[in-house]
C-alpha cells in the first residue's frame, strides 16, 4: 500500500520516497540498505509515469531532453557516495535542500523573469545549455544518494530554466528521475545493498500508481497539481526537520 501511494505521489508532486523509505525503516532495515531497496522497489513508478505522460513528453521542446545525460552521470555519482560514505552529515542537509527547492519552485514564476529563461530561444545559447547541464548534474547526484524531494527539486530547476507547463514538467521530471534512479538501482544491486523480499511486491504496487496518478494530474489541471507540488514539498521538509532535532 506503501509503495502504490508513493508512485502516484511521485507522478504527481514527488515525494514519494519519504511514504515508503520510512516505512523500510520501521520493517527494520538498516537506513543504507533501505535506501537502496527504495530506489529499486520505487523506480518501476518512473516507468508507469513516463508512459502516463507520453502525450506531454511528445509536446516537450526537444533541447530539454539533453538533460537526460548529466540525470545518468549525476544518479552514478550520488550512488557511489551513497556507498561509500557516511550519510549522517548528508542527512541532517537534506531538509533545507528540500524546503530550498520547494521555495524555488513557488516563486519560479519571478526568478523565470530574471534571468529571462521563460523564452523558448534561451534554451538555444551556450550559458543556458551548460547552466542547465550543471544543475541537473547537482539533482542527479542528490537523487542518486537519497532520492526524497527529487522530483520537487526536478520541477524547481525546470520552472527555472524556462517550462511553464506543469503536465510537461511532470512528464520529464519522471523520465529524468527514471534515469537517475535507474542507474543507481543498478550499481545498488551490484554492491548488493538490495534486501530483496520487499522489492517485488513495492514495484509491482508503485507501478500502478505510478501510471494511474499521471491521469488524475491531466483531468484535476495544472493548478491543482502546481498547489499539490507546493504543500507535498513543505510538509516534506518540515517531516524532517523534526527527524533530524
Amino acid at each position: 500500500m506503501a509503495a502504490l501511494l508513493a508512485g502516484a505521489v511521485n507522478s504527481v508532486a514527488g515525494g514519494g520516497t519519504m511514504i515508503t523509505f520510512p516505512t523500510l525503516l520501521w520493517l527494520g532495515l538498516p537506513s543504507v540498505i533501505a535506501n537502496a531497496t527504495n530506489t529499486l522497489a520505487i523506480w518501476p513508478g518512473t516507468v508507469g509515469s513516463v508512459f502516463g505522460f507520453r502525450r506531454e513528453l511528445r509536446q516537450t521542446d526537444r533541447v530539454m531532453f539533453t538533460l537526460i545525460a548529466p540525470s545518468v552521470v549525476g544518479g552514478a555519482i550520488g550512488a557511489l557516495l551513497l556507498r561509500y560514505t557516511p550519510s549522517a552529515v548528508f542527512d541532517k542537509i537534506v531538509p533545507g535542500l528540500i524546503l530550498f527547492a520547494t521555495l524555488l519552485f513557488t516563486v519560479q514564476g519571478t526568478v523565470q523573469k530574471k534571468l529571462k529563461t521563460v523564452h523558448a530561444q534561451a534554451r538555444r545559447s551556450g550559458p543556458w545549455l551548460w547552466g542547465a547541464i550543471l544543475l541537473q548534474l547537482l539533482v542527479g547526484v542528490y537523487g542518486g544518494y537519497f532520492g526524497a524531494g527529487m522530483s520537487i527539486m526536478a520541477l524547481a530547476v525546470l520552472g527555472v530554466l524556462g517550462m511553464t507547463d506543469i503536465l510537461q514538467m511532470n512528464g520529464l521530471t519522471s523520465l529524468l528521475g527514471l534515469c537517475v534512479n535507474g542507474i543507481a538501482a543498478a550499481l545498488f544491486i551490484a554492491a548488493h545493498m538490495v534486501y530483496w523480499p520487499y522489492v517485488l511486491a513495492m514495484a509491482a504496487s508503485a507501478l500502478i500508481g505510478g501510471y494511474g496518478a499521471a491521469g488524475i494530474a491531466r483531468r484535476v489541471g495544472r493548478t491543482v497539481v502546481r498547489r499539490c507540488v507546493v504543500v507535498v514539498g513543505f510538509a516534506m521538509a518540515l517531516v524532517l526537520f523534526i527527524r533530524v532535532l
